[in-house]
């Protein structure tokens, strides 16, 4: 009977394990041949299950190693996937380092292609010093069966305790070894890249450079990745909030306002505005925000706007705004190429003042005779501070006035061949001009970039000082920039208006301008005249700014 008895049993469990499986072979067995008595004891098939593991399968395994995690048995959870013992002790680390105290784990629908991985929530609580946080997120897990044992198995990885670690990656809660770092602009309002979406690449580049040189704030507790080598990486959790260190910047939240906003007139833009006797950096501004930042960065001729230098140099050479230059409708210098003005437009009884305040490019070339080679290069390093290194404080373009003989000489005469130059720069050009003496721009204090800052090797002369600025009023109220102008006062006013050839359909549009203590540039890829493209930019920009 014992023995009838066994035989109905095996082979019902055989039976049944083949009917639920569905497919397998035989290589192991144990049964019984031969009849109710004396018979044999033989080998019986049992099956090996091969294939993806089952919908039940997938939810059962699932549901166990959350289970045994949650109740803090690393070790039947390690048990549960294909490396037993790296998981065991990574789920213990992960309560130990993370300081996890309470953990409820949730699973969620099975999916994928094959209906493999498992969504599931956590709701952890951490403590650490007397500080509990509670702590969500969402994770999941895959489950396959294993090659050799064919149980289904959870797929060990880190990303398991939590979707952004990587392999050898943990987490660790403690006080942060460093406070978080809030910037703020000139007078202490936070600037962030929600408010001024401009500033997003500049702020996370100033943290980069800085966070580590702010003194004061105190860190708070945080949940952390640790990289495995000791190095801390991005923080997933805070605990308690410290109290930040404030990186200050020269920025003025007013200004960087009205810079954004001004910026949107126009696609493919840039602004910057300065404290012209400082140098300090008011507001940067681009569109699209998250584009190229032409603001600080962009590397194209500057047009009729680089004529503020070249006049400068001219009245350093004895031009005076009275004389006589007359501006044709062609000309060139010494035979070599041909120049018109934007409008084809002349003027034989014109004079220096009202060539620069139009803006007349055969006028300027009428006058290479008077300067070498060397003469607008030198005047631009001098005076203006090209060719050094500017240690701004931030990622930007130094300006490039390389100089030349012949065609290359008249074309930078106007702003044109291989002169490359942004809005920084152009800002900076017209707050020289507006006091007479270059003032590196800086986005921090200079004590805190630590590194030389580009000096003036001389003012400009007295009266060439004074004629320049003259010429820029005038251009302001009456030349090509009267218009985008029009309605702004202030003791020092002046402006200047380019339109850059650049080898597209419209040229590039340009403006600088200063209102007292501010100056502005602006440029517009493909806008066409400075004056209606860029012009309005700058002006919003210096209707805002306090000068």
């Amino acid at each position: 009977m014992r023995r009838g008895a066994k035989i109905g049993i095996v082979g019902g469990l055989l039976t049944a394990m083949v009917g639920a499986a569905g497919y397998g072979t035989y290589n192991l067995y144990q049964g019984v041949s031969g009849g109710n008595s004396g018979g044999t004891t033989v080998a019986k098939a049992l099956p090996t299950v091969t294939g993806p593991p089952t919908a039940a399968e997938v939810r059962k395994t699932a549901r166990d190693f959350l289970a045994a995690w949650a109740k803090g048995d690393e070790t039947a959870a390690g048990a549960l996937t294909n490396d037993p013992t790296t998981a065991a002790a990574e789920l213990t680390a992960y309560r130990q380092k993370a300081h996890v105290t309470s953990l409820k784990l949730t699973p969620g629908v099975p999916g994928g292609a094959e209906a493999t991985k498992v969504p599931f929530k956590v709701a952890a609580t951490l403590t650490y010093d007397g500080k509990r946080s509670p702590w969500s997120y969402d994770g999941s897990l895959t489950v396959f069966r294993g090659a050799t044992t064919h149980k289904p198995l959870v797929d060990w990885h880190p990303s398991v305790l939590n979707p952004k670690l990587g392999e050898g990656e943990s987490l660790e809660t403690g006080k942060a070894s460093k406070p978080q770092v809030e910037l703020v602009d000139r007078n202490g309002k936070a600037l962030d890249a929600t408010a001024y979406p401009s500033l997003a690449p500049v702020l996370t580049d100033l943290r980069q450079r800085y966070a580590t040189k702010v003194q004061g704030g105190t860190p708070g507790i945080e949940t952390w990745i640790d990289g495995g080598d000791g190095t801390a990486g991005e923080t997933l959790h805070v605990l308690t909030k410290g109290k930040p260190a404030k990186l200050r910047t020269t920025l003025d939240a007013g200004v960087q306002a009205a810079a954004e906003k001004a910026v949107k007139q126009r696609s493919n833009a840039g602004v910057v505005a300065l404290k012209a006797s400082t140098g300090q950096i008011l507001a940067v501004a681009n569109n699209p925000a998250g584009g190229t930042n032409l603001a600080l960065g962009a590397t194209v001729a500057p047009g009729s706007t680089f004529k503020v230098v070249t006049a400068a140099t001219l009245l350093e050479k004895g031009v005076t705004p009275g004389q006589s230059v007359p501006c044709k409708q062609y000309d060139n210098y010494n035979n070599g190429k041909m120049f018109h003005n934007v409008e084809k437009s002349q003027n034989l009884s014109a004079t220096f003042a009202w060539d620069f305040e139009n803006s007349c490019n055969t006028g300027f070339i009428s006058l290479a005779g008077k300067l070498s080679e060397s003469s607008v290069p030198t005047v631009a390093h001098d005076v203006f501070g090209f060719g050094q290194t500017w240690n701004v404080g931030v990622g930007a373009f130094d300006g490039k006035v390389p100089g030349g003989s012949g065609d290359e000489m008249t074309s930078e005469m106007i702003g044109q061949g291989q002169i490359q130059m942004s809005p920084l720069n152009m800002a900076s050009v017209a707050a020289t001009a507006r006091t007479g003496l270059f003032h590196q721009p800086v986005i921090v204090a200079p004590s805190l970039i630590g590194e030389p800052i580009a000096k003036a090797g001389r003012a400009l002369s007295p009266n060439a000082d004074a004629s320049l600025r003259s010429l820029m009023r005038l251009t302001a109220q009456q030349g090509t920039a009267a218009t985008a102008m029009s309605g702004l006062t202030g003791t020092y006013l002046g402006a200047k208006t380019g339109s850059a050839e650049a080898g597209t359909e419209q040229p590039n549009g340009w403006f600088l301008a200063y209102r007292d203590d501010v100056a502005a540039s602006g440029v517009v890829l493909q806008g066409g005249h400075g004056g209606d493209s860029a012009g309005p930019i700058v002006a919003d920009v210096l209707k805002a700014a306090r000068g």
